[in-house]
């Protein structure tokens, strides 16, 4: 019992002897200085706050952009004006409705330049295309149709005499003959009918037995039964 006590006290003496050594030979290590305290890192702002810097990014949209593309005046489910002024359908050309204005101006202009008859008032009286003095023995007369090709037709007489009792006028010259008695001579065109786009027209020349060109003449808008006349005297 004795030897036990005498180690308990023994190791209790070491103890004790040691904690006291380690207690004097500790130091502590003291806490570093800095010169200048450390920056402050800068405060990131949320992006989506209010007083962001960063300014927000909007993609653009065209179809509001009104310089890029111009907004339709009809919204979806707007009914289309069905009041119209035109007598077009939905499935006509829009070209259509200058066509016959193109062809009355085509026709006025071909009117005016005597390549196109019109139905307008018909001359009703005998016209005189001239007086003439010759020595030759015959005349060449040459008819055409100036206007369009509608069926013109012309009877030829000297002094009452049928030279050709129906010549049919077209778009080339057709040549009659006329002798010429001494003295007076009295040529007539009769116009036979009207062609079927308006009156008897004709471009007429006339040619001495030399070739050499008389007169160059027309009528325009002859009725029918009426005459367009030469006088011409034989020396």
């Amino acid at each position: 019992m004795k030897h036990i006590l005498f180690f308990i006290l023994f190791f209790t003496a070491i103890t004790v002897s040691a904690q006291t050594e380690f207690s004097t030979k500790f130091k502590s290590i003291p806490a570093p200085k800095f010169s200048a305290k450390p920056k402050k890192l800068p405060e990131v702002k949320d992006p989506k706050g209010e007083n962001s810097d960063i300014p927000g990014i909007k993609t653009p949209n065209v179809f509001d952009n009104t310089a890029i593309t111009q907004k339709s005046k009809l919204q979806i489910g707007e009914e289309k004006s069905k009041f119209t002024m035109s007598t077009e359908t939905d499935f006509a050309n829009p070209g259509d409705r200058y066509v016959a204005k193109m062809e009355k101006d085509l026709d006025k202009a071909l009117k005016a330049e005597g390549l196109r008859e019109g139905r307008g008032e018909l001359v009703k009286k005998n016209i005189s295309l001239g007086d003439f003095k010759t020595k030759s023995g015959f005349f060449i007369v040459r008819f055409r149709d100036f206007g369009a090709i509608d069926g013109d037709l012309v009877k030829v007489s000297n002094n009452d005499q049928v030279v050709r009792s129906q010549v049919l006028l077209d778009s080339e010259f057709q040549e009659v003959k006329i002798n010429l008695t001494p003295g007076f001579n009295k040529l007539d065109f009769e116009a036979l009918n009207i062609g079927a786009l308006g009156g008897n027209t004709a471009e007429i020349r006339v040619y001495d037995d030399k070739g050499v060109l008389i007169t160059n003449d027309y009528w325009n808008n002859l009725a029918a039964g009426f005459k367009a006349s030469i006088v011409v005297t034989r020396e």
